[in-house]
């Protein structure tokens, strides 16, 4: 049941002009390795203006039926150790390092399904530094959470969103 392109459809075609081509590309589990290679592929799009990229991912889906519980108690509630799990993933990403997101996946098993779209976006930004593109930067602008979970018993799906722009 994939839907990761009917979400922002909508709002890309209202966005842009009419008669815009959108090439949808649907990204899925890939290996770190392979993460690399298209970037490497995507990175002269991203280096041409007349391109414009959009990667949809949820963040953390938390709750058993995620199968995904993982509570760090230092941080009080569930839901302030759900956004602080989401908060360092969305750290690294900003960090422009593809190989720190991917050890944060290791580690946390968060359970973000865009993982592999998002690693594709990270290293087409660095292939292009390393290629003497454009500076891009990655920043987030948003975050929320579709509940506050307070219990085993809940559940809820995190949302953040970000830009990459160049510096």
């Amino acid at each position: 049941d994939e839907h990761s392109i009917e979400m922002p459809l909508p709002y890309i075609v209202k966005c842009v002009e009419p008669g815009t081509s959108v090439v949808p590309i649907l990204v899925g589990a890939l290996t770190p390795s392979s993460e690399a290679e298209y970037g490497a592929l995507l990175a002269p799009y991203l280096a041409d203006d007349a391109n414009f990229f959009v990667v949809s991912s949820d963040f953390c889906h938390w709750g058993r039926r995620f199968n995904y519980t993982f509570h760090d108690p230092c941080h009080g509630a569930i839901h302030r150790s759900i956004e602080a799990l989401d908060r360092q993933g969305m750290d690294e990403i900003e960090s422009g390092d593809p190989r720190g997101f991917t050890r944060y996946l290791t580690r946390f098993e968060n359970t973000i399904c865009g993982r592999h779209p998002i690693g594709v976006m990270m290293n087409m930004v660095e292939v292009g530094r390393k290629r003497g593109g454009a500076a891009l930067s990655t920043r987030f602008v948003k975050y929320a959470q579709s509940s506050q979970c307070m219990s085993t018993a809940d559940s809820s799906v995190s949302y953040a969103s970000a830009v990459v722009y160049e510096t």
